[in-house]
C-alpha cells in the first residue's frame, strides 16, 4: 500500500470511528441492526371552542409541547359551544370535549354515559346579555316583553334565567328565541331580536357588531361558569393512563395561563382570532386550574332544579352527579386538587 493509500484509509477508519461517536450520543444510527423504531405519539382528539378563554389551558398544553411530553398527539377540533363539544363526544367524533356545567347537569338528568375528568377554568365574567339601545333597553328590568336570542339548554340559558329572576322577571316575561351562538349576529342585525344571551367571546363580537347601539349586562354575582373537561365513562375506563397524561398537560397549561397572563393571550390571539383587547379587560377575572371541588356538585344539583323547575325535563328527582365525575385520573396526578365529598 502506497502512504498515500495508508493516509486514505486512516482517514477512512477516523471517519467511522466519528460515525459511531455520533451515533452512541445521539441515537440515529444502529451499526447492528436496521433504523431504530420511533414510538408513536399516542392520538387524542378534544372537542372545543379555542376562541373561548376557559380553553387557555388546553390551548398552552398544545401549543408549547405539554402533550407531546406526555406522548400525545393532540387533535383539536372546533366547536361553537359547550354543548356541540358534548355531541361530539357522545357521537364518538371525539375522546374528550371541554364543556361547561349546564350540558354536564343535562347529561346526568338524562343519565348520558358521560363523565367529567376535571374543571380547567371559572369566571363570572364571561356571561351576559348584550342588548340593543334602540330598543329601550337601559336596565335587565327593561328586558319585559323583548324578545331575546339564546342558545336553549345552556349556560346561556341558565345564566339568562338567572339574570331575569335577579330583577324580578319570570322566564315568561320574555319571548326566549333558539339559536346557535355562531348566529346570533345575523339575527341580531336583521332586527329579529332585541338582545342575546351568551358568552364570551360572542357578546364582544355583538357590541363592536352594534356599536354605540349596543349595551352589555354582565352575569357577575349572578352565575359562575365552570368550564371542564368531559369524556365518555368507557373511555376513561378503557384508557385511564392516557386521562392522567391528558391531566398532567392541562395542569401545566392552566399553571402556565395563570402565571405568564400576556404570553397566555397572546396565544389565544394568534391561534384562535380572540381579540385581543377584550382578553386583556376580562383576564383578571379567569381563574385556570385543574381540580374538582365541591362546588361543581353544588352547581350542578341547583342547575338541575332550575330544569326540573322550569320544566325542562320530566324529571323529577336529583341524579346522584357524584357519579358522574370521574376521580381516579386526578387523584393520581395531583391529589390535594381534589376536594369532592367522598
Amino acid at each position: 500500500m502506497t502512504a498515500k493509500g495508508a493516509i486514505a484509509a486512516l482517514a477512512g477508519l477516523l471517519i467511522l470511528i466519528a460515525l459511531a461517536l455520533l451515533a452512541g450520543r445521539y441515537g440515529w444510527l444502529d451499526l447492528g441492526a436496521s433504523t431504530r423504531p420511533v414510538a408513536a405519539l399516542e392520538q387524542v382528539t378534544i372537542a372545543t371552542n379555542s376562541a373561548y378563554a376557559g380553553t387557555c389551558p388546553v390551548a398552552a398544553a398544545r401549543e408549547n409541547g405539554y402533550f407531546a411530553d406526555q406522548g400525545l398527539l393532540v387533535t383539536l377540533q372546533a366547536r361553537s359551544s359547550g354543548k356541540a363539544a358534548m355531541e361530539a363526544v357522545m357521537q364518538g367524533q371525539a375522546n374528550l370535549g371541554t364543556v361547561a356545567d349546564i350540558p354536564i347537569m343535562f347529561a346526568g338528568i338524562n343519565n348520558d354515559p358521560v363523565t367529567v375528568i376535571a374543571t380547567i377554568f371559572r369566571t363570572e365574567r364571561d356571561h351576559g346579555v348584550v342588548a340593543r339601545r334602540d330598543r329601550g333597553i337601559a336596565t335587565p328590568a327593561d328586558f319585559k316583553g323583548k324578545r331575546i336570542g339564546v342558545t336553549l339548554n345552556t349556560s346561556a340559558h341558565f345564566a339568562l334565567d338567572a339574570m331575569l329572576n335577579r330583577h324580578g322577571l319570570a322566564p315568561a316575561d320574555v319571548t326566549m328565541i333558539n339559536y346557535r351562538p355562531e348566529d346570533l349576529y345575523d339575527a341580531m342585525a336583521r332586527g329579529e331580536i332585541d338582545a342575546a344571551a351568551t358568552w364570551e367571546p360572542f357578546m364582544d363580537a355583538l357590541l363592536t357588531q352594534l356599536g354605540e347601539n349596543g349595551r352589555a349586562f354582565y352575569g357577575k354575582d349572578i352565575y359562575e361558569s365552570l368550564y371542564n373537561i368531559a369524556a365518555l365513562r368507557d373511555y376513561v375506563r378503557q384508557q385511564p393512563h392516557t386521562v392522567e397524561k391528558v391531566l398532567r398537560a392541562l395542569d401545566r397549561g392552566a399553571r402556565y395561563c395563570s402565571s405568564h397572563p400576556e404570553a397566555a393571550r397572546a396565544l389565544m390571539s394568534s391561534s384562535s382570532q380572540s381579540d385581543d383587547r377584550q382578553l386583556r379587560a376580562s383576564w383578571p377575572a379567569y381563574r385556570f386550574g385543574v381540580v374538582l371541588d365541591q362546588g361543581l356538585i353544588l352547581a350542578l344539583e341547583d342547575e338541575a332544579r332550575w330544569a326540573m323547575k322550569n320544566k325542562l325535563t320530566a324529571r323529577t328527582d336529583l341524579p346522584n352527579y357524584l357519579s358522574y365525575i370521574y376521580l381516579d385520573g386526578l387523584e393520581a396526578v395531583s391529589p390535594a386538587a381534589v376536594t369532592i365529598i367522598h
